[in-house]
């Protein structure tokens, strides 16, 4: 068995001191794996992530039962910067570059924990822009100027400036067209195999997240409610019809998955 890299036991949030967001929820995330966090909008996918990297209480959040560990220490109580310095480094939703930075510039941001401008930053630079050769021809443009696929690249790129061990990858499909997407995953399935890089997911396209995860939790308001091998997942007939419009008759219209003929079997 792979040594877990990130396990989270059985944590509540509450924001603003009354807000209950997540109801103990509990997930491991193996070395060297891809998971896939998965639920609708406001299942609690984001919230689950920024616990983990220490951003939720630039929200008024906080964890008040269970707790998260990185490697086997415990990250729950720092702050972000902490986090990252450990190893764990969130891409948010939405991507969030500086606008009025270049590309490169953005992606020099990713290496400010590690101090000073040396070398290996610059390897650090070149490696990324092996990877992502679209961000080497823009990397003098700006950022706020370029394509959400060009920004979402360099969100993950920015994230791999850090020399994480875990990057938290918060709805990387969102805005962009389904080429796009693919292009995405298959570069998060590169960097996982070639450099050794941890994911965990949160996603809303089930389909695709299946696709390329090794593992998968299902979140639904604030809890976990299924887990299993990501194939394993794709062939569950709950997953199907519930997350992907399909069923053992095939597949769904809109009007029958909006009025679900059965109950879920977890409710």
């Amino acid at each position: 068995m792979t040594q877990p890299l990130l396990t989270v036991n059985n944590i509540e949030v509450i924001y603003d001191h009354v807000i209950l967001v997540l109801k103990g929820v509990s997930l491991e995330v193996p070395e060297g794996g891809i998971v896939a966090l998965l639920g609708a909008n406001g299942a609690g996918k984001s919230t689950t992530l920024k616990a983990i990297s220490g951003l939720l209480k630039a929200e008024r959040g906080e964890v008040t039962k269970g707790s998260v560990e990185l490697s086997g220490q415990p990250v729950h109580e720092l702050g972000a910067t902490e986090v990252v310095r450990k190893g764990c480094v969130q891409v948010m939703e939405g991507r969030h570059c500086f606008e009025h930075l270049t590309i490169e510039e953005n992606l020099l941001t990713g290496a400010y924990s590690r101090g000073r401008v040396g070398a290996e930053v610059k390897k650090d630079l070149q490696m990324v822009y092996d990877h992502f050769p679209r961000l080497y021809e823009r990397r003098r443009s700006q950022a706020g100027y370029t394509s959400g696929g060009e920004q979402q690249m360099c969100a993950i790129g920015r994230a791999m400036m850090a020399r994480p061990k875990l990057i938290l990858l918060d709805e990387p499909s969102m805005g962009l067209a389904p080429q796009l997407v693919e292009q995405i995953f298959e570069i998060v399935r590169i960097l996982n195999k070639e450099e050794g890089v941890t994911f965990l997911l949160a996603e809303q396209n089930t389909n695709v997240a299946l696709r390329y995860a090794d593992y998968g939790y299902i979140l639904e308001s604030g809890r976990v409610v299924l887990d299993g091998d990501a194939e394993a997942l794709r062939n569950n007939e709950d997953v199907k019809e519930f997350y992907l419009g399909m069923s053992s008759q095939g597949r769904k219209n809109f009007r029958e998955v909006k009025h679900y003929k059965r109950r879920k079997r977890w409710l």
